[in-house]
């Protein structure tokens, strides 16, 4: 992934940028001609459990079932 630091660009640049709003998109044009696009709206960060979820028997189980029985269906 690549990476613009707001804080190397021009304050007008910079501005532009970070007020994207939800599902507003910016065109990028270089020369005449669509060089790239961005839309606005940051995606939510994924949520981190402070701990691991605990291994569950039942749920693993559950699971397996689950496969065993896609894979009975199929063959």
């Amino acid at each position: 992934m690549k990476r613009l630091d707001l804080d190397d660009l021009p304050p007008k640049i910079a501005q532009l940028l970070s007020g994207l709003a939800e599902g507003e998109e910016l065109v990028l044009v270089q020369g005449g001609a669509v060089a790239g696009r961005l839309h606005g709206g940051a995606a939510p960060a994924p949520a981190t459990p402070d701990e691991p979820e605990p291994y569950n028997n039942q749920r693993a189980a559950e699971i397996f079932e689950q496969f065993r029985s896609a894979v009975e269906d199929e063959f």
